[in-house]
């Protein structure tokens, strides 16, 4: 019985575990924090029971279980968030390395080697990994919470997950194989030194990627402010040569009337006709304000300019104020990137098809309602229910970075499309 408890007390290590990986996760949660308790929980206390009884009747090692209730778990984890696979099978991963280092540490100091471990082994581990929990609830909630929600170093999350299988790896190869090894003073002293060290290592090597993606963020987010800057001197260029081609053709309005007179006096329609087409063609076109809100106004007469280049018709209705309830960062690059990827299907669109139509306004004082809709010729792309590149494998990193920026406050991001027309919605919500 005694053996069965042991074994059990060992697997619960996933408890604190799973509490510490859904910590930063709180904001991506598909249920409920009550409900997903609920679940978790007794699905938890099932398999911990269930496998060290397997454990206790086919006499099979208790290690064994580890690696098959991880997968288990690992796998319900991952299909709780709603978050790319990569930051929570990272995330997952963190946790069970840091944990292996508890364990490595609470076997050097009751010095038992073969498994089945003693309950006062097993005990050990558990509050350990308890206390670590605890200790971390803060850094979980704020800094690891905040690196998940930044998307500028969403390519150093491919790489992150080595780190941990490292350390597990390590841990499992000094653990020792031989009963009775560490009843030697000195062995069972370096083997706990070597454990703390490598749980010190492994909490520094999360300490140095939270700094580097970080540094990442900010210069991400200096690159972004750098690219809107660029955005209002080219408008600002821009609304300086309409002003200037107005004020010209204001000057030159009464010499067209004297001309005008002198036709229509001499009854030289046709001449007179001519004249006045010549005439509207020098006019300018150019819209002068697109927008109240001078950031958005920026932005849209940028791509104004570009979508003219490239002949695709745009069409803008931004009624906003030049205040606004969202940060103008996020709604500059959501609409930023819904029109670069609108440009980049209307370019792969027949000409006489070509269409794009942008729409944005404040609605109950703190939500902007934004809306794309532009016209394609090629297949989309899509796979349970997220959209793929059509530059790239994998999932199209422009749409996906609109949906982070507009969950991220609790608002949403919906797209369809259907015969031709594809259409994406976004709602950011500010404070209220």
């Amino acid at each position: 019985m005694t053996e069965y408890f042991s074994a059990a007390l060992e697997l619960a290590v996933f408890l604190p575990g799973m509490l510490l990986a859904y910590l930063p996760m709180k904001q991506y949660l598909r249920m409920p924090p009550a409900k997903l308790a609920a679940v978790t929980i007794p699905l938890t206390l099932f398999l911990c029971l269930t496998g060290s009884a397997a454990s206790c009747f086919f006499h099979i090692g208790i290690l064994w279980f580890f690696p098959l209730i991880a997968v288990i778990m690992g796998s319900f984890y991952i299909h709780t968030l709603k978050i790319t696979r990569w930051k929570s099978v990272s995330v997952f991963l963190a946790v069970c390395g840091t944990f292996s280092c508890m364990g490595s540490a609470a076997i050097g100091i009751s010095g038992e080697t073969i498994p089945p471990f003693p309950l006062r082994t097993a005990a050990l581990w558990f509050l350990m990994c308890c206390a670590l929990a605890t200790a971390a609830w803060y850094p979980a909630t704020h800094a690891a919470r905040h690196l998940l929600e930044d998307n500028a170093f969403a390519s150093t999350w491919y790489v992150f997950w080595i780190l941990p299988i490292l350390f597990i790896g390590l841990n499992l190869f000094i653990m020792p194989r031989n009963p009775g090894i560490l009843e030697q003073g000195r062995l069972r002293l370096l083997y706990i030194l070597f454990s703390f060290v490598f749980l010190v290592l492994l909490l520094l090597s999360y300490l140095l990627f939270y700094l580097m993606a970080s540094s990442l963020n900010r210069n991400d987010h200096l690159r972004l402010e750098n690219q809107f800057l660029s955005m209002q001197q080219a408008r600002y260029a821009s609304l300086h040569n309409a002003i200037e081609q107005t004020r010209q053709a204001r000057h030159d309005m009464r010499h067209h009337f004297h001309i005008l007179q002198g036709f229509a006096a001499q009854g030289k329609w046709e001449n007179l006709t001519a004249y006045l087409d010549e005439a509207q063609g020098s006019i300018p076109d150019m819209e002068l304000g697109l927008c109240r809100n001078t950031a958005v106004d920026s932005v849209a007469g940028y791509f104004a300019a570009l979508y003219r280049e490239h002949g695709i018709p745009l069409t803008f209705e931004l009624d906003l104020p030049p205040a606004l309830p969202v940060p103008e960062t996020d709604l500059c690059s959501v609409l930023s990137n819904l029109l670069e990827n609108a440009m980049e299907a209307g370019l792969k669109t027949a000409p006489e098809r070509r269409q794009v139509k942008a729409s944005a306004r404040l609605h109950s004082g703190h939500m902007v309602l934004l809306s794309v809709e532009n016209t394609y010729d090629e297949k989309v792309r899509e796979k349970d229910g997220v959209l793929l590149s059509s530059k790239r494998q994998g999932e199209g990193i422009g749409l996906q970075a609109v949906q982070h920026t507009a969950e991220k406050n609790g608002g949403y991001c919906r797209f369809h499309y259907e015969q031709g027309v594809f259409c994406v919605n976004v709602i950011l919500r500010g404070m209220k």
